[in-house]
């Protein structure tokens, strides 16, 4: 697949609703706030930036105007309909962007929303597990092979058309609840299934055991830490892995006046995303320790380096990066698919060449 590039950003707000269509006596009826979040992705020929390498920063900006009227406000005072499928259309109208790939609602930290580029609405919701467990098939000495423990994120992506959104979170709540009793605070290696439970196995077994009561269900991510985790669509297994690293900057296209002319610096946020056959013995794409140590060596070509001394990178705005990283890491990681690169929590650019391209993680 050819290659393709992204920007994101994201942008908060603060605002108050009151929901009529849950039924009656459902809490969300009655007047309530959050602290929302608002996500965009868009391809580089839906807007023009100021100059090459400020796209980031003309879209967060967009962003930020767009949801200004939302900021402290009463939203049944702004939109017609409030939920959050419907805050997500409102600001893909308002925005006025073409090549809109998703725009997201976070209205929790556990649940959200994404408007797809076809028009489809993706609610997801975040669970967490307590469980311990042990892997093996390791080889000896592998620290998974040790009885050991995590607090598993798992989230349940649904795909609805936008006239079916309003069965939503609670939906997924229903059919989640009799599986957290089932797993959490046990030993995952005593569930049929489960004898090697990794994330890539988990995320499978949790798909045979949802989909079926939602056949809308379109993906489930396994969250095996703050950093790493697994997703399986029904047919493919996907794994990412998140690290940061801290570099100097310089935009050498940005105007006299503009301050990212100047040598500044970011602690960036790195996530690799890897697609694979599933090793059917190992119950892995790759092991996550392997792709930290495979990518080692690229690793320290970018961490506390001034990126603009780097020999091969073009500019040292987002993509560039990406782009750079792309070609250090193709013998080392012949699995990699897509590159994120964040100068900001959810701001930055998305590099991706896989079959797929799997929506933001949260």
């Amino acid at each position: 697949m050819s290659e393709q590039l992204f920007f994101t950003a994201e942008a908060g707000f603060e605002a108050a609703r009151q929901l009529s269509l849950r039924p009656a006596g459902h809490r969300d009826n009655t007047l309530h706030g959050h602290s929302f979040t608002a996500n965009v992705r868009v391809a580089p020929q839906a807007f023009r930036a100021e100059y090459c390498g400020g796209e980031v920063g003309s879209l967060r900006d967009r962003l930020a105007r767009a949801i200004e009227p939302l900021d402290y406000a009463f939203l049944n005072q702004v939109l017609k309909n409030v939920a959050d499928e419907d805050i997500a259309y409102w600001l893909r109208d308002r925005l006025e962007l073409s090549d809109v790939d998703r725009v997201g609602i976070r209205s929790a930290r556990d649940a959200g929303v994404e408007l797809t580029a076809n028009g489809s609405i993706r609610f997801w919701r975040k669970y967490r597990l307590e469980t311990a467990h042990q892997l093996p098939n390791v080889p000896p000495g592998h620290k998974c092979g040790r009885m050991h423990g995590h607090s598993f994120g798992v989230v349940l992506h649904v795909d609805l058309p936008g006239s079916e959104a309003g069965i939503g979170y609670e939906a997924l709540d229903r059919i989640w609840a009799p599986i957290r009793e089932q797993l959490n605070f046990a030993c995952l290696n005593d569930f049929p299934g489960l004898n090697n439970p990794t994330s890539e196995v988990l995320s499978s077994w949790l798909w045979q055991r949802v989909q079926p009561q939602l056949p809308q269900l379109a993906r489930v991510t396994v969250f095996e830490t703050a950093s790493s985790g697994a997703h399986f669509d029904g047919t493919h297994y996907r794994i990412w892995k998140d690290m940061t690293f801290d570099s100097a900057a310089r935009l050498k296209y940005a105007g006299a006046g503009d301050p990212r002319r100047r040598i500044h610096g970011h602690t960036y946020t790195l996530r690799l995303h890897l697609h694979a056959e599933l090793d059917r013995h190992m119950g892995w794409v790759v092991d996550f320790g392997d792709v930290k140590e495979l990518f080692a060596p690229v690793f320290k070509l970018i961490d506390h380096h001034p990126l603009y001394e780097i020999s091969g990178m073009d500019d040292t705005d987002v993509a560039n990066i990406a782009r750079y990283i792309r070609q250090q890491s193709r013998s080392v990681l012949p699995q990699l698919e897509r590159i994120d690169v964040y100068e900001a929590e959810g701001c930055g650019a998305i590099l991706a060449w896989g079959e797929r391209i799997p929506a933001v993680l949260v």
